[in-house]
């Protein structure tokens, strides 16, 4: 199977500039050790259809990210900008969509530095095999005990070369539970257990994949610790944080609660989630960036002016912050490095 691409140039300048001068709200002296006194929040770029998400820094020195609306993956670079990497990146049927998010979702990479995508509107989960749009695509998830996933979310590597993702139904049209499409009554986490090894091409171990979680209402981002005894979610349903403790045989145990956000009403909620290298976890959240330490206690909120949907670990010392939010890309240096895939 090969990717629509569409490579014109985004009409939209490298921005990189400050964005609108809020303070870091600091709740813990630890957050001193992770935001600089003087770090500030730069804008990327903006422009973007509404909503931006799944970004991911490639080993060559590019962030990839979703423009869902748009149906569009963007690829952005420092002098060169944005433009449009693969059209249409979700939804590929010719009759009209008819529904706010048609594009794919979350990105990440493999041992060997390929695009791994969660395709949301395309209700699977695919891998280009080189970082060139029209290169082969390898579907690695996309039914589950013979029936479609809803919109796969969000998604993370073991080191193991194991795939875990996120099904909540925000891809479908109506992103209901009562959605006439949807054939799934969960809204599961399961794992790919050997998707860094499923040759290019070849279909996808349907008997093999695995439920991990069923009783979320909507899982969403999803990360691990450090070592990765632990697996964060995100549900963007009840407002939470979730945490599983992870076997040697990948699967995981009971969730527990790591943090609520539920009572804060600012704009924006549990959404795309990434963990730094000493453990703290890095959340969308209400009014921004949520720092979160590993046992549960908010550190601090980087504020954004847009609603943040996911974020991810950039440049060559894994110390810049670059933040999807809406409309818009933002990126903030912090002194402890995050984990990035691995090469």
């Amino acid at each position: 199977m090969k990717a629509i691409s569409f490579l014109a140039a985004v009409a939209i300048p490298v921005v990189c500039v400050a964005a609108q001068a809020q303070e870091v709200r600091r709740f813990d002296a630890a957050a001193n050790r992770i935001i600089p006194e003087k770090a500030h929040l730069e804008r990327v770029v903006t422009g973007f259809n509404k909503w931006t998400e799944g970004p991911v820094w490639t080993h060559g020195g590019a962030l990839f990210f979703a423009e869902i609306p748009a149906n569009n993956i963007v690829k952005w670079t420092a002098g060169a900008g944005a433009s449009v990497f693969i059209h249409p990146s979700g939804y590929t049927g010719t009759a009209p969509y008819n529904g706010p998010e048609p594009g794919s979702n979350g990105m990440t990479l493999d041992a060997n530095g390929r695009l791994t995508v969660a395709g949301h509107a395309r209700r699977n989960v695919w891998r280009l095999e080189s970082l060139n749009p029209s290169a082969q695509i390898t579907v690695l998830a996309d039914t589950f005990e013979g029936k479609r996933l809803s919109s796969p979310n969000d998604l993370v590597y073991k080191s193991d070369g194991s795939l875990y993702f996120t099904d909540p139904p925000y891809g479908l049209r109506t992103q209901d539970d009562k959605d006439p499409e949807k054939e799934l009554r969960i809204n599961g986490v399961y794992r790919i257990p050997n998707a860094a090894r499923q040759k290019a091409g070849s279909s996808p171990d349907r008997k093999g994949l695995q439920l991990l979680i069923r009783d979320l209402p909507r899982p969403n981002g999803i990360a691990f610790s450090p070592d990765e005894k632990i697996l964060y979610v995100s549900d963007s349903g009840r407002r939470v944080w979730m945490r599983y403790s992870v076997a040697a045989d990948g699967s995981v145990g009971n969730g527990t609660l790591l943090l609520d956000a539920s009572g804060d009403k600012a704009p924006g909620g549990p959404d795309g989630i990434k963990v730094d290298t000493e453990g703290n976890l890095y959340g969308a959240g209400p009014g921004g960036v949520w720092i979160i330490s590993a046992a549960g206690k908010h550190l601090a909120t980087i504020p954004v002016p847009e609603t943040v949907g996911n974020l991810t670990w950039g440049e060559s010392d894994a110390k810049m912050l670059y933040i999807t939010a809406s409309t818009s890309v933002y990126r903030i240096r912090l002194s402890i490095p995050g984990v990035m895939p691995a090469r």
